[in-house]
């Protein structure tokens, strides 16, 4: 290889492994994401209920709301 000409990109188990390297973390990442969407959207209904005093409705409009975020990240996360 001489000076100032690029890399030829090679066949190898290197480019495999890294591409399984970043579906795996694609999938930590949607799991975490996913996980996490029910205790953050029950946490802003509760307080909203704070805020506002509507005791029980803006906690189950949370839950409501992060479990569809939940299910929609896992129906994303799915392989094609």
């Amino acid at each position: 290889m001489e000076k100032g000409e690029p890399k030829k990109a090679t066949e190898s188990n290197g480019s495999d492994e890294e591409s399984d390297k970043r579906r795996m973390g694609a999938g930590y990442q949607g799991a975490v994401e996913a996980a996490l969407a029910i205790p953050i959207g029950s946490g802003l209904g509760h307080l909203a209920d704070q805020q506002w005093g509507t005791e029980p409705v803006g906690l189950y409009i949370g839950l409501v709301v992060g479990f569809g975020a939940f299910v929609l990240r896992l129906f994303r996360m799915r392989p094609e």
